[in-house]
């Protein structure tokens, strides 16, 4: 795109273009509404709608819908086109503040966790006017919440809407004590790093495991993976890089900043990250991005995998949760030039790891999934033991603090590479730590541990209101304080030395951690079933009731939701995985097996002196796993009734985990093994060394 600074957000009615089409009251009344959070009149409201409705007509949209974020983790809408019968016959194209404010689509049908009955259909979605509307294939999308009749949130934005209010709210209070009361909000900002696989349209077209579930069921490692380290940063193939250039393109269009892109570690793997923004803006940002992967992926014969583990034996996929706190002009994590900056720093940094510590239960059921479980641990991502990351930097400045001992900054060190023609840099106060499940990266935190088919609204919302709480900590602590500096300090050095424990620089992936980290208290939650009781314990139930994100009901039906949906996955696995061995990998072992037979038969009538040793073996080999194959298939059938009959939706879970699951691994290791036998040409799927080396 040859103009890129005059394309970027054209397809967005964003503040630039409010400013140039609404009326001055108008424009200041609605930024009111954003930035102070104000209700807004309902005569703006239809000025806005008729200023909108003009402008998205004039980029050829036909239709408006109320986009939002119900349980299903991904995103909704309902078309309506802007045409309004006349009596004459005609038609005008008209928009009101009612239709922008308020929509009405059916709720039965979304996951609930019990809070609808399917006779209970009404729902009303809710225009969020932090986030701009945007046109997406000839349609003006409204981002909005989603409730039900009586008020509960079944969506994934207001939860993390009112989490943003009750951060900025406690981060305000606090930044008053160090002589900052101009600030209206603190605003928490995301970077969301998302990383994908691109395989062949025809390969995906062949794997029904990929097709249904998003993942293979089946397959052999390949000759080679990612141990040559070669993939990773690697110059990008020309089919790929069409399909990049697209989608930044299309992405920008949309206002969505678009900044890096690369190949990463696993082949077949890539990575696009965008520019920060605000909290809400970045996961609607980042919705649409997934989406737009998908579309565009298939203009080049691609097709895009987000699942977290679409590949076995290689690295899986991550969504890296880049999360800071500012407020204009101001980084919250950024260390200062004067004493009364670093002690500012030092009650954020303190209020991050008392926060991680306190809540690492409830951060861990955030990232929880049936996917996710392939990937955390492996050897790409973080372990399932939440730690924070701190560098020998900010950790050496803990213990000075605990220790009431002197501390003496390296500074920004200066980095000599021994080359006089190479220039000499300043190295970051960091290092990176790849095992840490949440880490300090500059001015930042990186909360790795999140898959690449989460939506982000679930970490950050207990992020948000897990450092809201810490920050409220922090704030009783000193209301009555004479000496508001050595109160200060004297509630960092107590809380440092309360949750030092969650503090590891070390390698996460090392067998020592897990003893370690089980020394220290910390939990280590393997799987989705292990994880998700805790996000209905009483302390967690009664942070989010504190600050009005979720109320208990709430909070326990998206314990039902999750526990479902993860029970759900398995059944469709299963099912899959069983219907691909019993039509496509047993029959083509079977013909296999029969065309050696004839080898042999034919061998020893041309020449009955022989004896086709290597042939015998081999069919004995495909028999034995033919056979070993159908008695792994009736256990998993088995296992599927079994957990299928259970009502308990705990219980039903714990049945797929402890029973599908391990029967699935098993009917998977004896397929495989099959298939490193059976010629390529009678293996009835491709194989991961076609779909993941295509040029």
């Amino acid at each position: 795109m040859g103009r890129i600074a005059e394309e970027f957000g054209k397809l967005v009615f964003n503040d630039h273009t409010m400013q140039e089409r609404l009326p001055s009251a108008t424009y200041k009344a609605l930024s009111k509404t954003v930035k102070e959070g104000r209700p807004l009149d309902p005569e703006v409201a239809n000025v806005v709608a008729h200023s909108m409705k003009e402008w998205a007509v004039q980029h050829g949209a036909t239709h408006y819908t109320h986009w939002f974020q119900p349980l299903t983790g991904i995103t909704s809408e309902k078309h309506d086109a802007f045409i309004n019968p006349q009596s004459d016959g005609r038609a005008i194209m008209s928009f009101s503040g009612k239709e922008l404010i308020q929509g009405e689509p059916d709720a039965s049908s979304f996951p609930s966790g019990g809070l609808r009955a399917t006779f209970e259909a009404r729902g009303y979605t809710a225009w969020d006017p932090t986030s701009y509307a945007f046109i997406k294939d000839e349609v003006l999308c409204i981002p909005t919440a989603f409730c039900s009749y009586t008020g509960e949130a079944l969506d994934k934005k207001t939860p993390l809407l009112r989490s943003m209010s009750a951060i900025s709210e406690q981060a305000r209070a606090v930044l008053k004590l160090f002589g900052h009361d101009d600030f209206t909000q603190v605003q928490a900002t995301v970077g969301p790093e998302q990383e994908y696989f691109l395989i062949k349209e025809e390969d995906y077209e062949k794997r029904q495991d990929l097709i249904l579930t998003g993942r293979t069921l089946f397959g052999a490692p390949p000759c080679k993976g990612q141990e040559l380290e070669e993939h990773y940063f690697g110059a990008i193939r020309p089919t790929v890089n069409e399909f990049m250039k697209e989608l930044d393109s299309e992405l920008w269009k949309l206002g969505i900043s678009a900044k890096t892109k690369h190949n990463e570690v696993a082949p077949a793997q890539h990575e696009l990250a965008p520019i920060f923004t605000t909290c809400n803006a970045a996961i609607d940002h980042n919705l649409v991005t997934m989406e737009m992967m998908k579309k565009i992926a298939s203009h080049h014969g691609l097709v895009c995998l987000q699942h977290e583990k679409p590949f076995d034996g290689i690295n899986g996929s991550g969504k890296h949760d880049n999360w800071s706190l500012g407020a204009p002009g101001l980084n919250l994590f950024e260390p200062g030039d004067d004493a009364l900056e670093n002690l500012r720093f030092l009650v954020f940094l303190t209020a991050v790891v008392e926060a991680v510590d306190e809540y690492q239960d409830l951060l861990r059921t955030s990232v929880a999934s049936a996917g996710n479980d392939h990937r955390l641990g492996a050897n790409e991502a973080p372990p399932a033991i939440i730690s924070i990351f701190l560098g020998d930097e900010l950790t050496a400045l803990a213990e000075a603090v605990i220790e009431n001992k002197e501390f003496k900054s390296a500074g920004q060190v200066r980095m000599d590479l021994g080359v006089a023609t190479l220039p000499n840099f300043l190295k970051d106060n960091t290092d990176r730590n790849r095992t840490s499940p949440f880490a300090f990266t500059g001015n930042k935190f990186e909360f790795r541990m999140p898959g690449s088919a989460v939506n982000l609204a679930d970490a950050n919302t207990v992020l948000n209101t897990a450092v809201a709480k810490t920050l409220k900590n922090y704030l009783e602590a000193v209301a009555d304080a004479e000496d508001f500096e050595s109160a200060t300090l004297a509630y960092v050095k107590k809380s440092l030395t309360e949750h030092q424990r969650i503090i590891f620089n070390g390698d996460g992936y090392s067998e020592e951690w897990p003893i370690e980290a089980e020394k220290r208290g910390l939990s280590n939650l393997r799987s989705t079933v292990d994880a998700l009781p805790c996000l209905i314990e009483e302390k967690n139930v009664a942070l989010f009731e504190e600050f009005g994100v979720l109320s208990r009901v709430e909070t326990e039906s998206r314990y039902e939701v999750k526990l479902e949906h993860y029970s759900k996955i398995l059944n469709i696995e299963g099912l899959t995985m069983s219907h691909m061995a019993k039509r496509k990998i047993a029959p083509a072992i079977s013909k296999f097996a029969n065309e050696v037979a004839t080898t042999i038969t034919t061998k020893k009538a041309a020449c009955p002196g022989i004896e086709p040793t290597a042939d015998i073996a081999l069919l004995n080999r495909l028999n034995d796993g033919a056979n070993i194959m159908a008695l792994a298939i009736d256990k998993l059938d088995v296992a599927i009734e079994k957990a299928q009959s259970i009502e308990d939706t705990y219980t039903n879970a714990c049945a797929y985990h402890d029973e599908v699951l391990p029967a699935m691994v098993e009917l998977r290791a004896v397929a495989d093994d099959m298939e490193g036998i059976v010629s390529t040409e009678a293996w009835p799927v491709p194989t991961y060394n076609k779909i993941l080396f295509y040029i």
